[in-house]
């Protein structure tokens, strides 16, 4: 009797041990959804135009993304940088060069689109889009937006990789394939571009590479302009290569000054989003992601007017950058939504169509709702 209580009483145990552990199983974090954009740039004789259009649009195209949701939360943004056609570039890896793996380090994107430069060569679509496929980590997260944009001016048919095998191949791994072709819309269409896009699940569309960019100036750029000096101020390197990051922010500041003040506003404007994120080499956005040990820091790898300083001074003077960060990031986030405003009313007098930025904006945020993605 005693030893069939027992087992009535271990099997009563166990069964309320289950109902306990499938009532309170822990809830499993679900990964954030990420953007990654592939973009494959024709950069032979003649696409200067391109390269110029990518330099000066590429904080709009980012601005917009920084304003799409999935389930209430901004996804992360990872872009990735390829040149083909270039016939500097190797022969024998059909004149393709990856210029950066999937990176969110906006400033590094920057930086190496104004490093691109032009010269005659042969132009393999197939090729690119099949090397890209095989070179980036994609990640095995399906409820990913992953897409690739090509843009060029050849025949799409060109080189030993046909242009189906390889986007059949980015059909398999949930990857749309857009197409851009630099010039007229039929001629694009019978040199395959459409077809290409159309096999991809993606969109096919046109710009006019040559196409002067005109930028709306609006009453609101002194203002950002001004908020993004003393936004840079708020920005304070560590680590070994921490100095060299916060210099590279400064000469992509230069480097949008270069094409046009607005390129400077739009810029300042990614700088005051969630996107715009440094923890690698800044303390303030560090310390949001992580506790940080002070005393570990090496002093030298720091701000000079903090290498003299006790790790509690070093603390508190971050918190007040923070603080500071945090108040003008606001102002630049609220100048912005008058300056959208404007450049709309403006935009409505004087369409912008056939440049890089409108016809990416317009693919995206159409292929994006199928991933749940809202604006």
């Amino acid at each position: 009797m005693k030893t069939q209580a027992l087992k009535v009483f271990f099997i009563c145990l166990l069964l309320a041990t289950n109902t306990y552990a499938n009532d309170y199983q822990p809830t499993r974090k679900v990964k954030k959804q990420t953007v990654k954009v592939a973009l494959l740039l024709d950069t032979s004789n003649s696409m200067d135009g391109l390269i110029n259009q990518a330099k000066a649009q590429l904080w709009e195209i980012v601005n917009e993304l920084s304003y799409a949701k999935s389930n209430g939360v901004t996804p992360n943004l990872e872009i990735a940088l390829y040149e083909y056609g270039n016939s500097n570039l190797s022969s024998r890896e059909g004149y393709i060069r990856q210029v950066l793996q999937f990176t969110s380090d906006l400033d590094e994107i920057s930086e190496n689109l104004f490093s691109l430069s032009t010269n005659g060569g042969s132009e393999y679509c197939g090729q690119v889009i099949q090397t890209s496929l095989n070179e980036l980590d994609w990640g095995a997260n399906n409820r990913d937006l992953k897409m690739i944009f090509i843009a060029g001016n050849e025949p799409f048919t060109q080189g030993k990789v046909n242009y189906k095998d390889a986007i059949t191949d980015a059909k398999e791994k949930d990857i749309i394939v857009n197409t851009i072709f630099c010039g007229d819309y039929n001629q694009g269409i019978s040199g395959m571009w459409q077809d290409g896009a159309f096999y991809g699940g993606g969109d096919y569309m046109t710009i006019n590479q040559n196409k002067h960019i005109v930028h709306i100036v609006t009453p609101y750029d002194n203002d950002i302009i001004i908020l993004n000096k003393r936004l840079n101020d708020t920005y304070i390197h560590y680590g070994s290569y921490g100095y060299s990051k916060y210099s590279n922010q400064a000469k992509q500041d230069m480097n949008a000054e270069s094409l046009d003040e607005a390129v400077v506003v739009k810029r300042a404007v990614t700088k005051s989003s969630k996107l715009y994120n440094n923890a690698e080499w800044d303390l303030v956005d560090a310390s949001e992601e992580k506790e940080i040990d002070y005393s570990t820091l090496k002093k030298k790898q720091l701000p000079k007017q903090l290498q003299n300083k006790s790790a509690k001074e070093i603390k508190v003077y971050v918190e007040k950058k923070r603080k500071e960060r945090t108040e003008i990031q606001q102002k630049i986030q609220e100048l912005n939504k008058k300056r959208k405003v404007y450049v709309t009313k403006k935009q409505q007098e004087n369409t912008k169509k056939n440049e890089l930025e409108s016809v990416m904006i317009n693919a995206i945020k159409k292929q994006a709702k199928k991933k749940n993605y809202s604006w």
